[in-house]
């Protein structure tokens, strides 16, 4: 079957297009740049529109099973492509990490997805979709809880142009402060961000890490699980390397830098925890079998809702996991 993949030429949507080409899916690649379209898909057919023409989106998406959202800043693309599946009826996923373009989607497109019948999944991708997956499965059995932690172990983060223009978007949206989700709701927050130590498992030990450095975790989750605190970490190391703003390099065949992660995700009921760890490689290119799967599993019907839904609420969170054991690897050491 025919992805469109919008914003292909992208880092992340060139991923996106060569894991869906491995899995048997034609991609079709849509931009706004009829000229970088070229330069990065030559010889194949390929499709411009832009965001603020819907006519064009709509004759961009003709005979695509479902499209792939991999143009950022998401505040402005999201919107206007969700409005044009839920004209031709087809799914939706994107790779969003924008907090308040994820609270919009599901804010503003729940109820008329759900009517239309048009799945669509936002933040699909490491920070949202990765956090949700693994926080719904180490929730099990619980059908609450009442903290869930996401620490991310980056041994660097590189980060990709869109990466840092959708970082300023969501500044000038929260007028500079930053954001924390807490009793049972999102929150604004002044000051700096806290520096703590967190024990992550082995091989990666204690590193220092910023506290409420608050990632679409926070969107995700809560959209779906009773959790009132939902608190997300970053490793200081990693975030003193996202402020420089040096973009990433690729490492190997696949076009992955060297980047690893380690996200590890413990979940509180009473006096009880429980912990899921991940370990991967390229937060980016993670995205693209995370994307892909939520494709394939959304065109062979293996869901578990309608309309708009994480992936964590979507799919069955520890079948999701295991499909990706070629990518990532995930354990549950004791909490």
């Amino acid at each position: 079957m025919r992805v469109a993949v919008f914003g292909a030429y992208g880092h992340t949507g060139r991923f996106v297009v060569a894991e869906l080409r491995e899995r048997g899916y034609e991609p079709l690649p849509l931009g706004r740049d009829a000229g970088k379209l070229a330069a990065a898909f030559p010889g194949v057919e390929r499709r411009v529109a832009s965001v603020d023409d819907p006519a064009a989106l709509d004759r961009a998406l003709a005979g695509a099973a479902a499209v792939v959202n991999c143009a950022g800043p998401f505040a402005s693309t999201a919107g206007p492509l969700i409005e044009a599946v839920l004209r031709t009826g087809i799914p939706y996923i994107d790779v969003a990490a924008e907090i308040e373009a994820n609270r919009d989607t599901f804010a503003h497109y729940a109820d008329r997805a759900e009517a239309a019948g048009v799945a669509v999944v936002p933040a699909m991708a490491f920070f949202g979709g990765l956090g949700d997956l693994l926080v719904t499965t180490a929730m099990a059995d619980w059908t609450a809880a009442d903290e869930a932690h996401v620490a991310y172990g980056l041994s660097s983060w590189h980060p990709t142009a869109g990466t840092v223009a959708s970082g300023v978007v969501s500044r000038e949206r929260r007028d500079g402060r930053r954001l924390r989700f807490t009793d049972g709701r999102l929150v604004y927050a002044e000051g700096e961000l806290p520096r703590l130590d967190w024990e992550f498992p082995a091989p990666l030990g204690v590193r220092p890490v910023l506290g409420e450095f608050t990632m679409a975790d926070v969107v995700t989750v809560p959209s779906h699980l009773d959790i009132p605190e939902v608190c997300t970490y970053m490793t200081a190391n990693a975030a003193g390397d996202l402020a420089a703003g040096k973009a990433p390099a690729a490492a190997d065949e696949r076009g992955r830098s060297a980047q690893t992660f380690t996200v590890d995700v413990v979940v509180r009921s009473g006096d009880v925890r429980r912990r899921v760890v991940a370990h991967g490689q390229d937060i980016y290119a993670i995205s693209a079998p995370l994307a892909a799967e939520a494709v394939h599993r959304v065109l062979t019907g293996r869901t578990r809702a309608r309309g708009v839904a994480s992936a964590g609420r979507m799919f069955d969170a520890p079948d999701f996991l295991r499909a990706l054991s070629g990518h990532l690897t995930v354990r549950s050491p004791q909490a």
